[in-house]
C-alpha cells in the first residue's frame, strides 16, 4: 500500500509540473524582447540613447572636455550561459561621429577624430546587470582622439585597463559613468585624464529589444 501511495503522489507531482523548475533556468543571460534566447555568434548594437551625448570630460565632476552626440558599437555573442550567470561578447566596433563633436578645452578649436584602438574587446554582463569591458592581454582599452587646434592637429591618447557599465531592462541600455581614461601620449593640451560617461539604447539584435536575465 505504501509503495502504491509514493507512486501515486509522484505522478501526481509530475503531472502538476512540479519536477520542472529547470526549465526557468534554461532560460539564458540575454533574451530578446519577445522571449527568443540571444544565439552565439549574434550581433547585438546599440547607439546613444535619444536625448544623450558620449563625453570625455576631463574631470569626474567637471565639464569641461569633449562632447559626441552620435556614437555606436557592436558586438559579437560568445557565449550565452543559463540565469543566473554571465554572458560574454566580443565588442569588435566602438564608433564616434565626430561631426557631432565639440570640445570646450582652452586652445582646441574642434574634434578631427576619436578612435578605439585595440579591437576586439572582451565584454561580459551578468545576471545582475554588471557591464565589464576587458583589453586581451598585454592590451589595454584605447582611445586616439584628434583635437584641432590653431597649431595643426594633435593627437591624445588614453588609455583604461578595463571598464565597468550596468545594464537596465527598463530601457534596454548600458551606461557608463565617469569611466577614467588616463593620458598616455600627447601635448600639453591634452587633458591629463578623461572620464568617459555615455548610455547606449536600445541595445538590439537585429533591431528586436535585448534583455538581461
Amino acid at each position: 500500500m505504501r509503495t502504491r501511495t509514493l507512486l501515486t503522489l509522484t505522478a501526481a507531482v509530475a503531472a502538476l509540473g512540479l519536477t520542472a523548475p529547470a526549465s526557468a533556468a534554461d532560460t539564458p543571460v540575454l533574451t530578446t524582447a519577445d522571449g527568443a534566447a540571444v544565439a552565439v555568434g549574434d550581433v547585438l548594437d546599440a547607439s546613444l540613447a535619444s536625448g544623450t551625448a558620449a563625453t570625455f570630460y576631463s574631470s569626474a565632476t567637471g565639464t569641461s572636455g569633449i562632447s559626441c552626440t552620435s556614437s555606436a558599437f557592436a558586438a559579437t555573442v560568445n557565449d550565452n550561459p543559463a540565469a543566473p550567470g554571465t554572458a560574454t561578447e566580443s565588442l569588435t566596433s566602438h564608433s564616434f561621429d565626430t561631426s557631432g563633436c565639440t570640445a570646450n578645452v582652452v586652445g582646441v578649436l574642434g574634434v578631427s577624430g576619436i578612435t578605439v584602438d585595440n579591437l576586439p574587446y572582451t565584454t561580459s554582463v551578468s545576471s545582475d546587470g554588471t557591464v565589464s569591458v576587458t583589453p586581451g592581454a598585454g592590451s589595454a582599452i584605447q582611445s586616439t582622439v584628434r583635437l584641432r587646434t590653431l597649431l595643426g592637429t594633435i593627437n591624445c591618447v588614453y588609455r583604461a585597463p578595463s571598464l565597468t557599465g550596468k545594464s537596465s531592462n527598463a530601457d534596454n541600455s548600458i551606461s557608463f559613468t565617469n569611466q577614467q581614461f588616463t593620458k598616455a601620449s600627447g601635448s600639453s593640451l591634452c587633458f591629463a585624464n578623461a572620464f568617459f560617461t555615455a548610455k547606449y539604447s536600445p541595445v538590439t539584435k537585429g533591431g528586436v529589444a535585448v534583455n538581461v536575465n
